[in-house]
């Protein structure tokens, strides 16, 4: 199997996304982070632009919900026919009934956690999501710097899918270069959302490829 990569948008050209998006055109999917400076002191775009993004883009949309009370904004994205809806388990009151709201609207669900957040009283519920974001970052800016502290994190959730045989894909987000990827895929993680290392490069695709094959050596 080989690692998934996502570059984030959030490193894109904003007044040239369509031709940043073909760069990436041999990516697995594109990350779109919706932040909406409240859940995170930022602010970056909502469903009009993630509508336009989703029929221009050559590869399917990762959507990453930074976003206050989800479970009324989420559903909406996954109407929109995103591929994955991801999700805060900070902001989430009922997130079991909204990841299966997600999944009867056809998209993936994801559910992730912000570095503080303990992953404990989620390890029994890793079938009720198709993916769970680790961050490796505090949530709500690009360019910060990878933190190896949550490591352990990925660690008990693969061995918690291993132990369920649950096919839940791991993600993290956040300060991935190839320095940090393959830390990452040794503690568990299968999916890699990229942005400055992708979009940073004058060959987005060459980066890409590498970072998919210095992670795939070291999937487990």
């Amino acid at each position: 199997m080989a690692a998934r990569i996502n570059p984030s948008i959030l490193s894109a050209d904003f007044a040239n996304m369509q031709r940043d998006l073909e760069r990436i055109s041999t990516a697995d999917y594109v990350h779109v982070d919706v932040m909406d400076n409240h859940f995170v002191p930022n602010l970056t775009f909502g469903p009009q632009m993630v509508e336009r993004v989703q029929a221009t883009s050559p590869v399917p949309l990762d959507v990453h919900l930074m976003i206050e009370d989800p479970d009324r904004w989420a559903p909406q994205y996954a109407e929109l026919g995103c591929f994955s809806v991801t999700f805060h388990a900070e902001a989430a009151t009922a997130p079991i009934t909204l990841a299966r709201t997600l999944r009867k609207l056809g998209a993936r669900a994801g559910i992730a956690l912000s570095p503080k957040t303990d992953v404990g009283a989620y390890l029994e519920l890793l079938p009720e999501f198709d993916q769970v974001l680790v961050m490796t970052v505090e949530p709500g800016f690009g360019g910060q710097s990878f933190l190896p502290h949550v490591m352990p994190k990925l660690t008990a959730l693969r061995q918690a899918a291993t132990r369920q045989g649950t096919d839940v894909w791991l993600q993290v987000d956040g300060g991935v270069t190839l320095d940090t990827i393959t830390i990452a895929a040794d503690a568990g993680a299968d999916t890699f959302v990229a942005g400055s290392s992708v979009f940073g490069a004058d060959d987005a695709g060459a980066a890409i490829a590498g970072l998919r094959s210095a992670a795939s050596a070291h999937l487990h």
